[in-house]
């Protein structure tokens, strides 16, 4: 696989609003779709944005049985999704859109894998902040995750609470959220469901991420993966996740 072409046209697609192109289903191996993504990263950069961190997906075992997939991935996080707590988006400027609610964590050491440990990750976060990621089903997921992962695994925009010092000798299987969508209770979940604890997600994608010769540097964020299954919003939604002991974010969608 060529994969600056593939990068090229698919990035020349997703310009356009196009995205998993159905030519291209069934051509990219496992690590062509990251590697693709990747490289669709530099060209983001190129154009005037700028990575901020690094997404998990597919953390939760609910999460994996929702798209029939069997293990986690990783997309990038960009400046320009990046949103306060309380904000409002345009429902029409978005494709099929859902919400997932996450621990997003800023490092403040580096990691660098292999071989890194749940305690390692633990000892390397500075900060914690409830989170909302905004994603958008741009294509069949599960028919085609090497695809889907060059499309930045339905990532388009994420939404941060306040930042809380973090305490490494806190168990983050521990915590717990309430997803409200207005006042109707939608969902409960600990931590203990993104890969027994969000620690463990920031460890396998430290991991993940040295096959392509990269670390989780010092400063970025991770989205450290949903506690529940994904759901779709509507038009006029506002979705409250209230995480213990890390607050509460919320965005609405109009």
């Amino acid at each position: 696989m060529d994969i600056e072409h593939a990068a090229d046209t698919l990035w020349a697609g997703i310009r356009r609003g196009q995205h998993m192109p159905a030519d291209w289903y069934g051509r990219l191996g496992a690590a062509d779709g990251y590697a693709v993504n990747l490289a669709i990263l530099r060209r983001r950069i190129a154009d005037g944005d700028a990575q901020v961190g690094w997404k998990v997906g597919l953390t939760s075992d609910a999460m994996r049985a929702q798209w029939g997939i069997p293990e986690p991935c990783f997309g990038v996080l960009l400046r320009s999704g990046h949103r306060p707590g309380g904000h409002r988006f345009d429902f029409d400027s978005l494709i099929a859109p859902g919400i997932e609610n996450e621990l997003c964590v800023t490092l403040g050491a580096t990691l660098r894998g292999p071989g890194v440990t749940a305690a390692d990750a633990a000892h390397a976060i500075a900060t914690i902040e409830p989170a909302l990621e905004v994603v958008e089903v741009r294509g069949d997921f599960s028919r085609d995750l090497p695809l889907a992962m060059a499309d930045n695994a339905q990532q388009k925009a994420f939404v941060t609470g306040a930042a809380t010092r973090f305490d490494p000798s806190f168990e983050l299987g521990r915590a717990t959220v309430a997803v409200h969508f207005g006042e109707t209770l939608r969902d409960r979940a600990s931590g203990a469901e993104v890969m027994g604890g969000p620690l463990n997600s920031v460890a396998w994608l430290a991991n993940k991420l040295a096959e392509f010769g990269l670390a989780l540097e010092a400063g970025s964020k991770v989205m450290s993966g949903s506690f529940t299954k994904q759901y779709a919003v509507a038009r006029g939604d506002t979705v409250i996740a209230r995480f213990e002991p890390f607050g509460e974010v919320r965005a609405s969608f109009e």
